[in-house]
């Protein structure tokens, strides 16, 4: 995943660009830069690696202004290299690019005949070349942007800067997360709400189609057909603390020892200890009626649906399909009416996860969402949401997402099973007692700290580690497997 910052203000910026993206580090990223108007016109630095390269040309060449673009790149198109990090940009503009351009070579082969010199591999650049001959055919920047826009095939976000409007950037979405940060005389955008962390106070969320141009105090977004909307803005409550280290060496240790805080304030919301009930918020089905439901998710989010198809299934006596969102749409599944779907996804933005989502939705049937960011896409499509309460998850390997995940699974269980007639009242408070605990049986676990580096020394030395797993723990062995995988390469 790609990370974009983007900021026009009234003071330098450079740094608070660079402060940006080490926040989206975590995204992960061969390459990173910025572009800037100097006042005179677009400077940009580039480098490849980590961003302490950036951070390295950056001292040895400076460069400044109130009004900037970054960027940290996973290589799709072209490889890994200096000349394909972004920004891609000429004389006339600067873009930063988040997705894939499927229609890049025929749009290429057109500007190349035109007359365009490519420098670099990237997708990206062809973007920069359609906005330089619009703006050379006399249209104003905000026309060139719609203009480009209706030529794009293919999922992305957009940063834009042009060398003759210094006053104003430009923003678009389709397929791919962009939000707009508000701060006192200045705007902002960014790929995610981590990216304007303490640099703005105010979040929109741009929707499917949408385009911005940002001026320092104000901000005009426009739909997919170049309507003029207004989207709400709410509060950033993401302050610079939350998205630190602490005192921990890495971020995926901080998380890890934040599960039993955080699963309980996500069980907190869901059950009543006191009366020993499961307190769901209201569903957009009923579950006595109900005789399938699918779960439909990614990667970690896929291990912690594959947990709860156990525990539906046997609590409440309701078939459960586990899908992969990636499979879902192209497996055509057969989908009835008296059929539900619950689609999980830590940052609410999994683009399969989304397709899916829709594709539900255009059949009719209901959806309900387990996502940690209330205010994503999914977020919002979705008839119905049950937060996790993780708090931002910034370590590449998910761990305090995935728990929280499978504490509203359980509790979903739970209430689905007493709806359905499968699980009585002693059951039930039975359950939640059980639920209650969880929170002090994981602190519990992160004491056994010194048993486990201990371990770990012995399992470094492996070629091979095989993790083996039967009924629902056979999900959590295959989630155990990645976590090794992502973290050791072992």
């Amino acid at each position: 995943m790609c990370g974009i910052i983007g900021i026009a203000g009234r003071a330098p910026v450079t740094a608070r660009l660079v402060e940006a993206l080490r926040r989206l580090e975590y995204r992960g990223y061969d390459s990173a830069g910025i572009a800037v108007h100097d006042g005179r016109r677009l400077q940009r630095r580039r480098a490849e690696g980590k961003l302490d390269a950036l951070v390295e040309l950056l001292a040895r060449e400076p460069v400044d202004g109130d009004i900037g673009i970054g960027h940290t790149r996973w290589a799709t198109h072209g490889r890994a290299s200096q000349r394909n990090a972004h920004p891609q940009m000429n004389d006339r503009v600067a873009v930063v690019h988040n997705g894939i351009i499927e229609n890049f070579r025929t749009l290429r082969a057109e500007l190349e005949a035109a007359g365009a010199v490519f420098e670099s591999d990237t997708d990206t650049e062809t973007i920069v070349h359609l906005l330089s001959r619009f703006r050379a055919e006399g249209m104003t920047p905000a026309e060139a942007v719609a203009a480009a826009l209706k030529r794009l095939e293919g999922a992305f976000a957009l940063g834009i800067l042009f060398a003759d409007a210094p006053d104003r950037l430009y923003a678009a979405r389709r397929g791919s997360p962009l939000a707009i940060g508000l701060a006192p005389g200045e705007s902002l955008l960014g790929s995610d709400a981590l990216a304007l962390a303490g640099l703005a106070e105010r979040i929109i969320h741009l929707e499917e189609g949408d385009w911005a141009e940002l001026g320092r105090e104000k901000v005009r977004i426009f739909d997919a057909l170049d309507r003029p909307v207004t989207r709400a803005d709410r509060p950033l409550e993401l302050g610079p603390a939350l998205v630190g280290k602490g005192n921990y060496r890495h971020f995926m240790l901080k998380e890890i020892h934040e599960q039993p805080t955080v699963v309980a304030e996500t069980l907190g919301s869901l059950i009543d200890p006191l009366a020993g009930r499961v307190r769901l918020p209201a569903l957009p089905f009923d579950p006595a009626r109900l005789q399938r439901l699918h779960i439909v998710s990614c990667g970690t989010s896929h291990h912690a649906g594959m947990v709860a198809r156990y525990w539906i299934e046997r609590l409440a006596r309701l078939p459960v399909d586990a899908d992969i969102a990636s499979e879902f749409r192209y497996r055509d599944p057969v989908l009835r009416e008296d059929e539900a779907v619950v689609v999980i996804s830590q940052s609410g933005e999994t683009a399969d996860t989304l397709a899916a989502m829709r594709h539900a939705k255009q059949c009719g049937l209901p959806v309900i969402a387990i996502v940690n960011v209330p205010h994503s896409s999914i977020a919002r499509e979705a008839d119905a949401v049950i937060a996790t309460h993780a708090g931002p998850e910034i370590g590449v390997a998910s761990t305090k997402a995935f728990t929280c995940q499978l504490a509203v699974l359980a509790a979903l269980a739970v209430g689905v099973a007493r709806a359905r007639g499968t699980l009585d009242e002693a059951g039930e408070a039975e359950a939640v007692e059980a639920l209650s605990a969880v929170s002090v049986r994981l602190a519990e676990a992160l004491r056994l700290d010194p048993e486990i580096e201990v371990m770990a020394h012995e399992v470094a030395k492996a070629r091979d580690v095989l993790y083996l797993g039967r009924d629902r723990l056979y999900p959590l062995a295959l989630e155990g497997a990645l976590k090794l995988k992502e973290v050791s390469y072992i």
